[in-house]
C-alpha cells in the first residue's frame, strides 16, 4: 500500500478537496484505517443514526448484506487497503454530512425494495455521486449562470475557455467522487466527472478554504436531504479542461471532441 500512496501527485489541483484530510492522518507506515478511525473519533463523525462512524476490515462485511445497508445499520465502513477506500476515507473527513445523507438515502432505497435486488433511479444517482461526482460552485450571478447553461450545452469553448478567468473567483470545482480521485492518480485527458452545480452567494468566495469546504458540506447535505436526487443532477465535464488544470490549454485543446463532445439532440 505504501507504494500505491507514493504514486498520488498531492500538488494536484483536483486533490485540494481531500489534501487537508491526508495531511491530518500523519501515516507514518501504518494501515491507514487506524488513521481514519482516530480522526474519525476526532471529528465525532456519525452515520445518519447517529451510530460512529468506524473504519473496519472488508471480511466485516456480512455475506449478501449491502454496502451501504451495513454502514446504515452499524456505522461500520468496509475498507480494503486500496486506493479506492483510501480515497473514499478522506472524503468522509473532508465531506462528512454528503456522504451521511448519501449513505442514508441509499439505505431509504434498499428499504423500500425489501428483497428485491434491482437498483431504482435514486440508488443509481447517489452511486454515481459517491464514486464520479464533483461538485461546481458558482457565484449566483448572471455571468455564473451563463457559464453553467453553456457546461449543459457542451458549449466548451465559451465555458472554460473563453470563461476561463471565472474559475477561481467565479467558480471552483471540488472533487467528491472517490472512484474519481483514483482515477486520476494516472490524468488522461478523457477522465469525466458527474457534475453537481451548487450556486454560491458573493461571501463564499470570500472563506477560506476550511470555511468553503464546511458551506459546501452543510449545503449540499441539505439539499440533498429536501430534495433527494437523480441522475438528471448531473452533467459532464472532463476534468483536465477545467482552466490551469492540466498544461496546453489554448483554443485547440477543447476542439477535441473525442474528449470534449457536442450534446447528444435526442
Amino acid at each position: 500500500m505504501t507504494q500505491a500512496l507514493a504514486q498520488i501527485d498531492w500538488s494536484r489541483p483536483w486533490y485540494d478537496a481531500v489534501r487537508p484530510a491526508w495531511q491530518a492522518l500523519g501515516l507514518e507506515g501504518e494501515e491507514f484505517a487506524g488513521a481514519f478511525n482516530r480522526q474519525a473519533a476526532q471529528r465525532a463523525l456519525r452515520n445518519h443514526r447517529d451510530l460512529p462512524i468506524t473504519f473496519v476490515p472488508q471480511e466485516s462485511l456480512p455475506e449478501g448484506m449491502a454496502y451501504e445497508e451495513f454502514i446504515s445499520a452499524t456505522g461500520n465502513v468496509p475498507t480494503r487497503e486500496n486506493l479506492h477506500d483510501f480515497f473514499n476515507g478522506l472524503v468522509w473527513q473532508t465531506f462528512p454530512l454528503i456522504k451521511r445523507e448519501l449513505n442514508a438515502l441509499q439505505a431509504a432505497q434498499i428499504e423500500a425494495a425489501g428483497g428485491n435486488k434491482a437498483r431504482g433511479p435514486a440508488r443509481d444517482a447517489a452511486t454515481i455521486f459517491d464514486e464520479n461526482a464533483a461538485l461546481l460552485v458558482v457565484r449566483a450571478s448572471s455571468a455564473g449562470r451563463e457559464l453553467v447553461d453553456e457546461l449543459r450545452a457542451h458549449c466548451w469553448d465559451a465555458a472554460l475557455f473563453e470563461k476561463r478567468a471565472m474559475f477561481g473567483p467565479d467558480a471552483q470545482l471540488w472533487l467528491f467522487g472517490h472512484a474519481l480521485m483514483e482515477k486520476l492518480v494516472a490524468p488522461r485527458k478523457a477522465i469525466t466527472a458527474h457534475v453537481r452545480v451548487v450556486f454560491a452567494p458573493d461571501d463564499y468566495f470570500g472563506f477560506d478554504a476550511d470555511a468553503q469546504r464546511a458551506w459546501i458540506d452543510g449545503t449540499v447535505a441539505q439539499t440533498l436531504r429536501a430534495e433527494g436526487l437523480s441522475t438528471s443532477s448531473f452533467t459532464p465535464l472532463p476534468v483536465l479542461g477545467v482552466p490551469g488544470w492540466w498544461p496546453g490549454q489554448d483554443q485547440a485543446f477543447y476542439l477535441d471532441t473525442g474528449v470534449f463532445r457536442p450534446k447528444r439532440v435526442n
